[in-house]
């Protein structure tokens, strides 16, 4: 894998251990790397506390990105203990299910302004806040997916959000750049996760999946952990801004 031994890293998104977050969490510390896992309410955390445990990670604390002030305080804890943020992963998205599942023509302003507050803007939050703790470089992440590129049935409104993370990862990256941050999107192909459980006939789309992609498989969590641990690694430092598509090659057919 790749040296992180010496890097401090948040996590944001663990919900249970079949998250995205939680496969790259894992990579993150067999690397080496120091965590901070946040879970999302007293509901969550009986999930994610036994993961954290595992992980060994030396911060714990609750974020609900739409509760006032926990993502500074967040970030608090991250400065008085660590002084310093080497990487950030923010895995988090939500549309309400009316929302989700209906046509993006009739969303509501509600809905909308919701999901991208949640899914997007508070990736811009995190980035504005990891900013002064990046003293010597670092790299964001968060995770798309190919409907923002294309339309995808039963992927609604969560299509034109991940479009606007994906833009919003290219600006962070051309105004961070300079200070040695950077910032990427990452694109899995279709995963069993419980953010996909929300999608209706989402097993329909894994089955198509793997019969279109080049390779004829789906990926794991632990695959794009991998990538995680390798864009976040001093291996990648001259990448940035990129979307890039883990998913058996599913996004050049599909």
């Amino acid at each position: 894998m790749f040296n992180l031994h010496g890097k401090k890293g948040l996590v944001v998104g663990v919900a249970n251990n079949h998250s995205i977050a939680y496969g790259c969490a894992k990579s993150f510390d067999l690397c080496g790397a120091d965590l901070a896992i946040t879970y999302m309410n007293a509901k969550a955390e009986p999930h994610v506390r036994p993961l954290a445990e595992i992980l060994g990670a030396s911060i714990f604390e609750p974020l609900d990105v739409e509760q006032p002030d926990q993502l500074e305080h967040v970030f608090k804890i991250i400065e008085e203990k660590w002084g310093r943020l080497d990487f950030l992963l923010h895995s988090i998205a939500f549309a309400p299910k009316d929302d989700l599942h209906g046509r993006v023509t009739d969303c509501s302003r509600e809905g909308f302004t919701r999901a991208m507050d949640i899914s997007c803007h508070s990736f811009v939050r995190m980035a504005r806040l990891a900013e002064p703790l990046m003293k010597n470089g670092g790299c964001l992440l968060t995770m798309s997916y190919m409907g923002a590129d294309e339309v995808i049935d039963n992927y609604g409104i969560m299509g034109p959000v991940k479009a606007a993370l994906q833009s919003v990862t290219r600006y962070l990256a051309a105004e961070l750049g300079p200070k040695g941050v950077r910032v990427h999107a990452i694109s899995p192909g279709p995963l069993q996760t419980r953010a996909a459980s929300g999608i209706k006939e989402f097993d329909k789309l894994m089955e198509k999946a793997i019969e279109r992609a080049p390779l004829r498989t789906l990926v794991s969590i632990e695959d794009v952990g991998a990538l995680s641990a390798y864009l976040v690694s001093d291996v990648a430092k001259t990448l940035t801004g990129g979307t890039i598509h883990i998913d058996a090659g599913y996004n050049i057919v599909g």
